[in-house]
């Protein structure tokens, strides 16, 4: 019986690693899909009113999982795949700071002092000075979860705007596949590692992936 459990533990293991493994070459993917975007920006000189917040926001996400996890043992495909994410998001925001006009660069620091300095600051400050050791994975990890809901639930802005245009103009298809691939993966790795802080929030990111390729395909005509 101890051997069959054991088997069972390591086959869990190894297939936690391999949709972990998946999973951050798919978020890759998905980080570098706004790259045609800033080549746009680049091309013309000019952010063109295109919009700095889903970066700020994807940087805080991608800072809040790195932190936890640190502090969460036995956690190198969260770690690696959120230090790249933090990478490409500030080198996006750089890029876009460059180029925004002076009323969006103001914006733009606004946002990024607030969220990604003030927020993850306190953040960082509750879990160390009102937050016992034993409780901090835990809690880091609900803050995560909380947030990674938030962060799918955007998207109902856009699903709303097709349903009343009736266009997928600005719902384009890959991306929308590609998020719920990559939220199907972390979503697993998450079950078989027993890290519900990770499934939990990916369970409603598969299913608003799947809403919007059901929209996109009813409204692409």
């Amino acid at each position: 019986m101890l051997s069959m459990l054991l088997e069972v533990m390591k086959s869990n293991e190894q297939l936690a690693f391999i949709f972990g493994l998946i999973g951050n070459i798919v978020s890759v993917m998905v980080f570098l899909a706004p790259i045609p975007t800033f080549y746009k920006i680049y091309k013309n000189k000019s952010s063109e009113g295109f919009q700095s917040t889903p970066y700020v926001v994807a940087l805080l996400s991608a800072m809040l999982l790195l932190f936890y996890g640190v502090l969460k043992t036995n956690a190198a495909l969260i770690i690696s795949i959120n230090v790249i994410g933090c990478v490409i998001e500030i080198t996006y925001l750089i890029f876009y700071f460059v180029y925004a006009s002076k009323k969006d660069k103001i914006t733009t620091m606004i946002q990024i002092l607030v969220l990604n300095v003030a927020v993850f600051g306190l953040v960082v400050a509750v879990t160390f000075l009102l937050v016992g050791e034993d409780k901090r994975v835990s809690t880091v990890g609900w803050i995560c979860a909380v947030f990674g809901v938030a962060v799918f639930a955007a998207p109902l802005l856009i699903m709303r705007i097709v349903i009343q245009t009736k266009s997928v103009e600005y719902m384009p298809f890959y991306l929308s596949f590609s998020l719920t691939i990559c939220a199907t993966l972390w979503f697993l790795y998450g079950l078989f590692v027993k890290d519900y802080y990770i499934a939990f929030p990916n369970v409603l990111g598969f299913l608003l992936g799947i809403a919007q390729m059901i929209l996109y395909f009813k409204y692409k005509d």
